[in-house]
């Protein structure tokens, strides 16, 4: 049921600036003041989420954005598309900053580290690779799922940077959720749905996962030493 008091509204100025095309992802920065969506239209727009208002455009894909991640400080972000590279944008200019290279197949999903060090983007070539935002280089390509990757998410117990970029955890249409060890790239565990895997999130404290199936299940899932509950 509705919470009392609660409900959602439309101010009459949204809506109005749109892709050309089908909107296909979003990102707020951890200030809430600004926005960055991607859209099937090859373009990210960065908005004004206190003047509601559309503040730039940013062009440099081929083809569609499948995923945008904002850094901590909401000074750049970060996009993956059909292309099969990463971007990373200045968000004060609107500017490319530069181009992340190394999927064979289009990129569906990317997150960034707590501390803002390391990405890691998932892909249609069914890998996940490990960047350093810092030199942009690849730093590692993690295999083991037998179908495309269709999300990824970062674990960070606290948001405590001593674990920053440490672990991460993927969905897959092999209709698997795995956990990875980002420093030595292995496998920690797997779960395995009845259907792609077409979404995950971490809670805060590092210790529950949150998955999606395309069945129209949603797993809760509990790490405790290592292994995990449903």
């Amino acid at each position: 049921m509705p919470t009392a008091g609660i409900a959602l509204t439309v101010p009459a100025s949204f809506g109005r600036c749109l892709n050309n095309r089908g909107v296909t992802a979003v990102a707020i920065a951890p200030d809430g003041k600004k926005a960055v969506s991607g859209s099937w239209d090859n373009t990210l727009k960065l908005w004004d989420l206190q003047t509601e208002k559309e503040i730039s455009t940013l062009t440099g894909h081929n083809f569609s954005v499948n995923a945008v991640a904002i850094f901590p400080d909401g000074k750049k972000a970060v996009s993956a598309s059909d292309d099969k590279t990463l971007k990373l944008w200045d968000l004060k200019t609107g500017k490319e900053i530069s181009t992340l290279i190394g999927h064979n197949e289009s990129v569906n999903a990317v997150a960034i580290t707590a501390g803002g060090q390391k990405a890691i983007s998932g892909s249609s070539d069914n890998t996940l690779k490990l960047w350093d935002l810092q030199t942009e280089r690849e730093i590692s390509t993690l295999r083991g799922h037998n179908s495309r990757v269709e999300a990824v998410a970062m674990l960070a117990a606290d948001g405590a940077n001593a674990l920053d970029g440490q672990k991460a955890i993927s969905g897959s249409s092999d209709n698997t959720l795995k956990l990875w060890d980002l420093e030595t790239g292995k496998v920690i565990s797997t779960f395995t749905g009845d259907s792609p895997i077409n979404c995950c999130a971490i809670s805060p404290d590092g210790l529950t996962i949150v998955a999606g199936e395309h069945s129209g299940r949603v797993h809760f899932l509990r790490l405790e030493g290592g292994s995990k509950n449903e």
